[in-house]
């Protein structure tokens, strides 16, 4: 079975936008910073970002806490090349258990993430068009236990409910997990041991 080359397809997409003399706007969902370290790094060289920060799933509260503010701080260390702002969605939880309702006990990667990850890729893409974005994207195709050609699958239908292109990737590439790392550590990043919900916690 031929994978789909998701980093080949975000290089074609930012190439025709350099030659536009293009710089379009992206929504980028994230997760915690230092997934987002990496993606910040490298896509504000081509991009003006709007990170959206969506996680109902995480838990318990403290943590959710924890993750916004760490992200907030990253992007305030950093010096991109366009800019970075910063959207907090609402914190939610009890629409995450609603939508996973019956799935607690599936196993981590399973059935109850792919409906984790299209509960927050549907708000990201809503949020993309109202406020006329030119993609809508997710920093989680950076984690090795993210399985990218699961979550551009996602990303490309719901990019056709809501009429905005969602921006393949796979973030993983090119080293991008180890410069993650990297910035982490030169950030001193708060990283964390569990994916965010409480099921995971407990795998």
């Amino acid at each position: 079975m031929n994978r789909t080359n998701y980093q080949k397809l975000l290089d074609d997409i930012i190439d025709v936008n350099k030659s536009n003399g293009r710089v379009p706007r992206l929504l980028l969902h994230v997760c915690c910073a230092p997934c987002s370290s990496y993606v910040l790094e490298y896509l504000s060289n081509y991009f003006d970002i709007t990170v959206f920060y969506y996680n109902p799933n995480i838990s318990p509260r403290s943590e959710y806490q924890n993750r916004v503010a760490e992200v907030q701080r990253l992007i305030g260390e950093m010096n991109p090349v366009h800019p970075i702002s910063f959207v907090a969605g609402d914190y939610t939880p009890e629409k995450f258990y609603e939508a996973v309702k019956g799935l607690e006990d599936e196993p981590e990667r399973g059935k109850r993430c792919d409906v984790c990850f299209n509960l927050r890729l549907n708000e990201a893409a809503r949020v993309a068009q109202e406020g006329g974005y030119d993609y809508f994207c997710t920093t989680l195709t950076i984690s090795p236990l993210k399985d990218a050609e699961k979550l551009n699958s996602i990303g490309n239908e719901i990019s056709q409910i809501y009429k905005v292109p969602y921006l393949p990737s796979d973030f993983k590439k090119k080293g991008g997990y180890k410069r993650s790392i990297e910035l982490s550590a030169e950030h001193h990043l708060y990283r964390q041991n569990y994916c965010g919900c409480v099921f995971s916690k407990k795998a």
